[in-house]
């Protein structure tokens, strides 16, 4: 018989004796706690202490695998695309000072021939800002959709938005609760690690690096999530953006897959996380490409400077640091999906998607997307590998 661990038996006894002395709940406790977050209906008042506890304690990689596959189990609906995507789901809270460059960036890295799934949601505790689904309302590209109708977008155009208020609705309906409580939650990393597209390449992002390996360790704990590689970017305001200046990536890649690529097993022990480090402005990313991304009152708020950034950049009409930096984004994910097995290769191939028109086939690809009610199949640009 499967032992009762009510959440708040598990703040009395296991989490919530503070920072310092507090133990960590095994897998089975995280999962039956997040089942419990999520239709058990928990009172306001245990919900609260169970997060602010876990806040304080931090969460280990177990726990946060066993909270991840409970919300993938109960809440969230996948519907894979026939294309292998990169799932990104990076900071669902947004961005607040900069605007974000992941659509224009997901629609260069389409267009190059590598197919993107992004998610998200509206506005999220803490930051509440702009994200992926706020710049594409902007540029009049559907963003409430069926997960399915989410799956055929990737299949069409190479790049699809799922979005959380419909595919994840158990975390979507804690909205309000997390809101009261005005702070970050163990929700705000699982919430980016749903990936309804059940893709193998996940991209994240990362303030610090102990966080990266958090991730990556989830993911490799996870019982739902067959991820067989993982990066992470040391992004701007904790988004997929990469800042300017030193930029680090921390990366994994599962020991089958490297094996596939490199000879037989030779009996090594599981690959560690390889962290390397970037210098932006060999890419033509100079620290003032910010100023450019900020929005002024001319502009409007930051979900309108993103648009317009964007439709600047794949039409071409766009030249210096901005779309350089679309570029690195771009190649970022290209190279994340071993589509070029060089960063600065993957960049280049970003350029001429730009250069050729192909970016701007995309996105008129994705305003121009209807799905039908049963959302028949699509052809799809990049069939699973």
């Amino acid at each position: 018989m499967t032992e009762d661990w009510s959440l708040d038996r598990l703040v009395g006894e296991v989490v919530g004796s503070g920072p310092r002395s507090a133990s960590d709940m095994t897998y089975e406790q995280a999962h039956a706690a997040m089942e419990d977050v999520l239709d058990g209906d928990p009172h306001p008042v245990a919900l609260g202490g169970f997060w602010i506890a876990n806040r304080w304690k931090r969460n280990t990689p177990t726990e946060l695998a066993g909270f991840v596959d409970a919300m993938r189990s109960v809440s969230v609906e996948t519907a894979v695309p026939d294309a292998d995507p990169v799932d990104i789901g990076a900071n669902y809270d947004g961005k607040a000072d900069t605007a974000p460059l992941g659509v224009a960036s997901g629609i260069v890295a389409a267009a190059a021939g590598t197919p993107v799934a992004a998610h998200g949601a509206d506005r999220v505790p803490a930051t509440e800002g702009v994200t992926y689904r706020h710049v594409l309302d902007e540029l009049d590209v559907r963003t409430d959709l069926s997960p399915a109708a989410s799956a055929a977008m990737v299949d069409e155009t190479g790049f699809g938005f799922y979005d959380a208020t419909r595919f994840n609705p158990g975390v979507h309906a804690l909205l309000d609760r997390r809101r009261a409580l005005g702070l970050r939650t163990f929700l705000n990393t699982v919430e980016t690690l749903a990936n309804p597209a059940a893709a193998e390449v996940h991209l994240g992002s990362f303030f610090h690096r102990p966080f990266a390996e958090r991730v990556i360790a989830t993911l490799r704990e996870s019982r739902t999530i067959d991820a067989s590689r993982v990066v992470m970017v040391h992004g701007q305001e904790g988004a997929d953006d990469v800042r300017p200046g030193s930029v680090r990536l921390v990366e994994w890649r599962d020991r089958g897959e490297q094996a596939a690529s490199s000879g037989p097993d030779d009996g090594a022990e599981e690959p560690s996380v390889e962290i390397s480090e970037i210098e932006t402005e060999a890419f033509g990313v100079e620290p003032g490409v910010l100023d450019d991304i900020e929005a002024t009152p001319a502009d409007g708020d930051l979900a309108e400077t993103a648009a317009r950034v964007t439709r600047e950049v794949v039409a071409g009409d766009r030249d210096g640091p901005v779309r350089n930096l679309v570029a690195l984004n771009a190649g970022i994910r290209i190279y994340a999906r071993d589509d070029e097995r060089s960063l600065s290769g993957a960049v280049e191939r970003a350029r001429g998607a730009i250069a050729d028109g192909s970016a701007a086939d995309v996105l008129r690809a994705l305003q121009r997307f209807e799905p039908a009610d049963d959302v028949p199949a699509a052809t799809p640009r990049y069939p699973r590998r």
